[in-house]
């Protein structure tokens, strides 16, 4: 019995000879850094080397670390608590640890980067044209769930399109490539990497100015149709008032 223990453990040993070896990978010094942030804040629900933790976190294989600039650089992660949607709120991390963190996380298993130049928006002097082809990719592919006006709006199952009002470009760049919560993954073969920042480039200049979609008063931020039941509210009702008061004058 001894003797076929050995064997079988020798023919293990010698088809699967990493089965017992240690990960000797070598990690940047960044991803050092953010190895031990990711040890001491996010292994209880991410589990060791991010493969994720039953019914507490998903595996963070593959994610990248456009995934961690937006989840924790948004302070959406660590989460307060499992609930339908992970709330933005004070990030518990600075940008340098961010990246630490999402460094550590592209080197364990790779996925999404942003792009390494660091250039989330087109030059308006340089590229006029971007605010309009981005205000149609916006109007294409992001009103139905954010609004015209960039104000969010309610999804299933208690989740929700957030506001974009004070989205940096950084964080909606790395929401399009890594499609957080509900929103889809706009991809190179959906979106260029032009299109991207074109589609920011009107997020941050035409909505984020102040500049409210068909009309002069902030109803929400949702575009004419709030402005428009709004008149139409008030019209009839004043059109009523001025009935009553003519027919009671007569």
């Amino acid at each position: 019995m001894l003797a076929a223990l050995a064997l079988a453990g020798g023919v293990y040993t010698a088809f699967a000879p990493g089965a017992f070896a240690e990960d000797n990978s070598e990690l940047s010094a960044t991803a050092q850094e953010g190895k031990q942030l990711y040890d001491n804040s996010c292994i209880t629900c991410h589990g060791r080397d991010a493969q994720g933790v039953t019914g507490r976190g998903p595996s963070l294989i593959g994610v990248g670390s456009a995934s961690v600039e937006f989840q924790v650089g948004t302070g959406r992660m660590p989460m307060t608590r499992q609930e339908a949607q992970a709330e933005k709120k004070t990030p518990q991390f600075d940008k340098t640890q961010t990246k630490q963190l999402g460094q550590y996380i592209q080197e364990l298993g790779g996925g999404p980067q942003l792009p390494s130049d660091g250039k989330f928006t087109e030059d308006l002097k340089e590229n006029p044209e971007a605010l309009a082809r981005g205000g149609e990719l916006f109007r294409v592919n992001c009103t139905s769930c954010h609004g015209f006006g960039g104000g969010g709006g309610a999804l299933s199952s208690g989740k929700y399109a957030p506001a974009l009002h004070d989205a940096t470009a950084e964080t909606l760049y790395a929401a399009m490539l890594t499609g957080p919560q509900n929103m889809p993954v706009f991809g190179d073969n959906q979106l260029t990497p032009d299109q991207k920042r074109e589609l920011i480039t009107y997020v941050t200049v035409q909505l984020q100015q102040d500049r409210d979609p068909g009309g002069l008063f902030n109803l929400g931020r949702y575009g004419p149709v709030t402005e428009g039941l709004a008149i139409f509210g008030v019209g009839i009702t004043i059109l009523v008032f001025t009935t009553l008061w003519i027919a009671g004058k007569s």
